[in-house]
């Protein structure tokens, strides 16, 4: 089994989440423009704007919102420039690698308010390569576990479907992995078998992990990726560092 997003682990274990619906509409709003002027307006033509409507609909986004976005496909920002999608590179407090992917229609605001995160939280942004090394971009399908009775099923279920493997390390999910481009095929092969996918998309998994024993040093590595998820622009962070629960155990995060 591969590894899973030790990020996503983290945040759940120290209940870090958004609470701001109308920031998550506007990010999966982005995410649909983005989707729409790369690939067109038509999900049945375009595989990544039906992962992004798909996502849209599971976080509740009416369907007005979402043909809006939809609409502005062309991606035309509130001041005429053009929204972009750029991969930023860090490193966190400790040396942890850090990948952000953002959507933004003015990358001089984005990279500043990046930037300021990142000194405020011991981290310095890294020049484009110098973290990116670290990750493998890979197709993700995300499923409820209770489809399931054990480890051999899906074992099973995720060869069957053409997934490269699995990470059943979450309590609730398990991540069917894909080569990027075979992600629409098997997530076709996977609903085919009467399994609706909680969650469709490409990301960043890290070859190797870090461990983060330091509390001061997992405090700062916390806030500065909780930071950069809250803002605007930011779709989807992806880091390599671990943190135990009892190094989690002993930190407060404000």
């Amino acid at each position: 089994m591969s590894g899973h997003s030790k990020w996503s682990q983290i945040k759940r274990k120290k209940a870090i989440t958004d609470s701001k619906r109308g920031a998550v509409f506007a990010k999966i709003a982005k995410e649909i423009m983005v989707a729409a002027r790369l690939g067109g307006p038509d999900p049945n033509a375009n595989y990544r704007l039906r992962f992004a409507i798909e996502k849209a609909k599971i976080n509740l986004v009416p369907l007005n919102n979402i043909q809006r976005a939809i609409e502005k496909g062309a991606g035309v920002g509130q001041d005429g420039s053009r929204i972009e999608e750029i991969l930023y590179e860090g490193y966190g407090s400790g040396g942890a690698a850090i990948l952000i992917l953002s959507t933004t229609d003015n990358k001089n605001r984005t990279i500043a308010d990046l930037r300021n995160f990142f000194s405020k939280y011991h981290g310095k942004m890294a020049e484009a390569g110098a973290v990116s090394w670290m990750f493998t971009k890979r197709g993700e399908i995300k499923i409820s576990k209770s489809s399931f009775k054990n480890q051999d099923e899906i074992f099973e279920f995720a060869i069957e479907c053409g997934a490269e493997d699995f990470d059943g390390s979450d309590d609730e999910y398990i991540t069917i992995i894909t080569k990027p481009e075979e992600l629409e095929k098997v997530q076709k092969n996977i609903i085919s078998k009467n399994i609706n996918p909680q969650e469709t998309q490409i990301a960043y998994a890290s070859k190797e992990h870090i461990e983060i024993t330091d509390p001061e040093i997992a405090k700062n590595l916390i806030k500065l990726l909780d930071a950069i998820e809250d803002h605007d622009d930011v779709q989807n962070v992806y880091s390599n560092f671990d943190i135990k629960e009892e190094v989690l155990s002993m930190i407060k995060v404000e």
